[in-house]
């Protein structure tokens, strides 16, 4: 079996804001400058490989409304940024997932997107787009919930360093987001986050470590996980516990930021050769081949976003009008109990 070992880098970054397309540029700027620091640091040791960012490391929801967002921060994909990362990727040959940008694309006019790209020597291999929206705050859409969205949901790049699928955030906290990844081949499971106090990496609720480590369990999957360590001056309302880590297909944690805002990066060994002979060989504890998928009927019937009088994707979203189809949802919820 060929033997496939590197370092992976989670970089925490601790940006200001960008309020305008034109300020994004010094974001990636020092995205670029911890590229280089990440891959310097390890060149003694186990080479870095693979580079993951924050959720909003480019630019982050600093509007409130759809129009603000399109009209100051929203930008296509590829563009100027992508185009550096590829530059810088080709230069280390590395792999990089992006911090995440708000993304317009001409095909769904009027709507925004939390888009992360993998980022590699050959160029962008895979775009996600966030299919679970922090809402009610968020106003980015979810493909999912559109009509027509032809694309992958879920999609998971070959690569020479292993089969790499990213998700964002509040995607975490739905177990079926990451199996579907890793059903469809994923090895690596990139978490791209911004997960805020007190449900960060900070006691004693640390939901961040828990559901990182029982994702890489439940998958049997290495976790690598980036979040930011921008402070509550930086990026109000909330305080950013950073917290960045990786976990191994068993839960070990490998390694792992200190709580606290700032900059760090952390470095860990992947060895997908070893992943790849444990899933060949083991018997026990392989949940992905024990899955009983008709055990779970919850699953038959839809959920979210409720169809409502309004109509679906065609109408604007807001903080109120997910509100609504959170409460229509509850609603449908508990008639069906």
């Amino acid at each position: 079996m060929e033997q496939i070992r590197y370092s992976v880098a989670a970089c925490q970054t601790d940006f200001p804001n960008p309020v305008d397309r034109r300020q994004m540029r010094a974001s990636t700027d020092r995205m670029l400058a911890m590229i280089d620091s990440a891959v310097a640091g390890s060149a003694p040791f186990l080479p870095v490989r693979l580079v993951i960012f924050p959720e909003f490391a480019h630019s982050a929801p600093v509007f409130s409304t759809v129009a603000e967002l399109l009209e100051k921060l929203a930008i296509p994909i590829p563009n100027e940024h992508t185009e550096r990362l590829e530059q810088k990727a080709r230069e280390h040959q590395v792999y990089i997932q992006s911090g995440s940008m708000l993304e317009a694309d001409s095909k769904w006019p009027g709507l925004v997107f939390n888009t992360t790209c993998l980022i590699g020597p050959e160029g962008i291999l895979y775009k996600y787009r966030k299919v679970n929206t922090w809402i009610p705050y968020e106003v980015h859409s979810s493909p999912h919930d559109l009509e027509g969205y032809d694309e992958p949901l879920f999609p998971v790049a070959d690569t020479p360093i292993g089969r790499i699928g990213c998700a964002i955030c509040y995607d975490w906290l739905f177990p079926e987001a990451i199996r579907q990844l890793a059903a469809n081949g994923a090895e690596v499971l990139v978490r791209v986050s911004a997960y805020m106090d007190p449900w960060g990496a900070t006691e004693p609720m640390d939901w961040w470590t828990v559901i990182n480590r029982c994702r890489a369990i439940e998958n049997v999957a290495y976790v690598a996980a980036a979040n930011q360590g921008a402070s509550l001056k930086l990026y109000p309302p909330y305080s950013w516990p950073g917290g960045s880590q990786v976990v191994d297909f068993d839960g070990r944690l490998l390694a792992a930021a200190s709580p606290g805002p700032g900059e760090r990066i952390v470095v860990a060994p992947i060895d997908i050769s070893s992943l790849r002979h444990e899933r060949a060989t083991r018997r026990g504890h392989h949940m992905l081949a024990h899955l009983r998928t008709e055990a779970y009927p919850v699953y038959g019937s839809h959920r979210y976003p409720p169809p409502t009088k309004e109509g679906g994707s065609s109408v604007a979203l807001s903080y109120e009008r997910n509100s609504e189809l959170i409460d229509e949802a509850k609603r449908r919820l508990a008639d069906s109990e």
